[in-house]
């Protein structure tokens, strides 16, 4: 499972400066690019090869100020995609979660904010920010033999922002 991210910089992509955009690239993207072939090399021969990568959901609808971090999150899907054509013939399936916002310490800059909280609530159709642990269902889900037919596809689970 890839669960790697950072987003140092908060403003207009076009104002962000290149040690931002290296820094969020090589999180994000990077880690990624040289986790996946080796999580393929080292279950070569075993029977059990998933890769989960977590994305974003606004790696599918960018939100205007993270958006170094939501381009990468695109990448990290477009990523997912290319690794499950080029994994598949190795029967190593990759796909790619997608959360909403999260009560996690890395967002903990937004969901701590309570005047932001009370304009992004009422854009969640469950009215309420997620626990980590409401990730848990769908990536075992994913690593699980019910999703042995499933690769290169992303997952939401958002409560219902992207609905």
């Amino acid at each position: 499972m890839n669960n790697a991210a950072t987003n140092p910089y908060y403003g207009p992509v076009v104002d962000a400066e290149e040690k931002s955009w290296d820094k969020t690239l090589s999180v994000n993207l990077k880690g990624a690019l040289f986790f996946e072939p080796a999580c393929g090399e080292a279950h070569a021969g075993k029977w059990r090869r998933r890769i989960v990568n977590v994305s974003s959901i606004n790696g599918k609808i960018p939100m205007p100020y993270p958006g170094i971090y939501s381009i990468t999150k695109a990448g990290l899907i477009a990523m997912t995609q290319s690794f499950a054509k080029e994994l598949g013939p190795d029967n190593i399936r990759v796909n790619a979660l997608l959360p909403g916002l999260t009560d996690t310490k890395f967002a903990s800059a937004l969901t701590k904010n309570e005047e932001l909280m009370k304009t992004v609530l009422p854009q969640i159709p469950l009215g309420r920010i997620a626990q980590p642990e409401e990730m848990s269902g769908m990536v075992l889900f994913l690593v699980s033999d019910a999703a042995s037919y499933v690769t290169g596809s992303t997952f939401t689970v958002d409560g219902g922002i992207l609905a």
